[in-house]
């Protein structure tokens, strides 16, 4: 299968590669032009998406989303697939199948889960948008790079279990780094701390597989100083693309609305930027 990938930083990079690995002829662009082992380097998206089977984009914000599919669909067929893993707005992922559906193109949206590691290791949780026909054909292809597809429903879905997934983390994350945060002035070691929550009823996530601390449960970038997984700015875009989801549908979403001023201030002003999400510990310490 020919395969336009558009989009190949820390996550579309080790996407690609993965599809090249099981044998999919990849043609790939990016702006900053990086090498990926085995894939074409196309001079545009254009070019990229120039006879593809399928087009897949991973871009950082809606409105590189819609600039891209805008110049990418004169070179793309009706027989063409088009999958967005990119995370954006609801609405900009809905005005895109709409572009797409009038040009006869079925179009999936598919933001992930998993961060740079599940891209690498073809890992990743699919959030997947589309009519039933559309992620059926797309199977095959989410499923070299990722280990779970969820079908959430139509176009716009992926967007929104992506959006709603991402609030539960930033909060889930933050209460993590409080408790570690009161343990240490308590006087509770962290390894007690961890061997208690993570086998009772405040396990979560953000606790038991990306604990925010040094050396305690499973490897994690707090193990390599806070060398970024997921990076806290990428949680920021996405508690603000929840909020606004939920201003849009008049949602009271308080807790996701505090988390996203914390990481703001993490970002912005505490020198967050760059570093991973769960670096937010080190504002409590």
């Amino acid at each position: 299968m020919k395969i336009g990938f558009i989009g190949l930083g820390n996550m579309g990079g080790p996407m690609a590669a993965n599809l090249v690995k099981a044998g999919h002829e990849v043609v790939g662009f990016d702006v900053t032009s990086p090498h990926i082992d085995g894939v074409a380097a196309a001079a545009s998206a254009a070019e990229a998406a120039q006879g593809a089977d399928v087009v897949i984009t991973m871009l950082p914000n809606g409105e590189i989303l819609r600039n891209v599919v805008a110049e990418i669909l004169p070179s793309m067929s009706p027989q063409t697939l088009f999958c967005d893993c990119s995370t954006v707005d609801v609405a900009t992922t809905k005005n895109v199948a709409d572009l797409c559906a009038a040009a006869s193109i079925a179009a999936i949206d598919a933001p992930v889960s998993g961060g740079i590691g599940g891209a690498v290791n073809g890992t990743l949780t699919f959030m997947v948008g589309g009519s039933v026909d559309a992620v059926a054909a797309i199977a095959p292809l989410l499923n070299i790079l990722g280990q779970k597809t969820v079908h959430c429903g139509p176009c716009g879905t992926g967007q929104a279990a992506k959006v709603c997934n991402n609030m539960i983390l930033g909060v889930t994350m933050i209460a993590t780094c409080e408790a570690f945060a009161l343990a240490d002035k308590i006087g509770l070691d962290r390894e007690k701390l961890f061997d208690v929550v993570s086998t009772s009823s405040g396990s979560s996530w953000s606790m038991n597989t990306y604990t925010p601390v040094p050396g305690v449960g499973a490897k994690s970038p707090a193990d390599d100083d806070y060398k970024p997984g997921f990076a806290a700015e990428l949680m920021l875009k996405d508690l603000r693309l929840s909020q606004d989801a939920a201003q849009s549908v008049d949602a009271d979403t308080p807790m996701g609305q505090l988390a996203q001023n914390l990481y703001a201030q993490f970002v912005e002003n505490e020198g967050g930027a760059g570093q991973d999400f769960s670096a937010i510990l080190l504002t409590y310490t």
